[in-house]
């Protein structure tokens, strides 16, 4: 299973576009859906995560499943990746970890002003989100039948029975929040031309439990909110 050991350190929900970039739907483009990163565990009782292979296997199976159950939102022709072994799994993977880095990087120093890179500072409402994965894209396999690249990343983290009783203790002890669990996740769109990130939604406050299909599916409309050109509709945190 590919899974980036990125981390987010975003705190809320924001989307941002590319400037000048538009997918209207039935526009006759073609969008390559790749493997989703999906890591799933538990949160210690001392806020540490604990990787469990089981949830996560369950959790990327029902990803990818409600993915393609809602491929008719998507306005353009959807296709999932083909699944590939040796060199070509690598630079597979190899750019789904660069895709989680750069995500990450316009997550923290872009969509919050007090972390913004002086190159990047102003709002992203004036245009000014550019990041890109370089023209190697091209070279992904199936990239050459398709226009754009849809990355997924996921992570959920289970609060412990440890940690859920440490949470209560703290508040009635000392009247400090500690945050049990926590469920982040970013998508985002590259154009598989020339590699920019063209589109990118992320949110630290996810609902749903990717362990069960349903929550999955309601995971995965949460990532694709505002996804250009499709129609889909906001979904409750739940």
């Amino acid at each position: 299973m590919l899974a980036s050991a990125v981390q987010p350190a975003f705190g809320q929900e924001r989307t941002a576009v590319q400037n000048g970039f538009s997918l209207p739907p039935n526009s006759g483009k073609k969008i390559l859906i790749f493997q989703p990163a999906v890591r799933v565990g538990a949160q210690s009782t001392g806020g540490l995560f604990e990787p469990n292979a089981d949830w996560s296997e369950k959790a990327h199976a029902n990803i990818l499943n409600a993915l393609t159950e809602v491929q008719a939102n998507f306005g353009n022709s959807v296709k999932i990746a083909p699944e590939v072994v040796g060199e070509d799994a690598q630079n597979v993977e190899e750019h789904l970890s660069l895709f989680s880095a750069i995500a990450q990087s316009a997550i923290e120093y872009q969509f919050f002003v007090g972390n913004r890179l002086p190159t990047k500072k102003r709002d992203n409402k004036d245009g000014n989100f550019e990041w890109s994965m370089g023209e190697s894209v091209r070279n992904l396999p199936g990239a050459k039948n398709a226009d754009y690249a849809l990355f997924i990343y996921n992570r959920d983290e289970f609060g412990s029975t440890g940690r859920k009783l440490l949470q209560v203790a703290a508040i009635l002890a000392v009247g400090v929040a500690i945050r049990s669990g926590e469920h982040q996740g970013y998508a985002g769109l590259v154009d598989l031309k020339t590699g920019d990130l063209v589109w990118l939604n992320a949110d630290a406050q996810m609902g749903g439990d990717v362990r069960d299909p349903d929550g999955a599916h309601k995971r995965v409309q949460q990532l694709l909110e505002d996804f250009p050109g499709s129609q889909f509709v906001k979904t409750a945190k739940k």
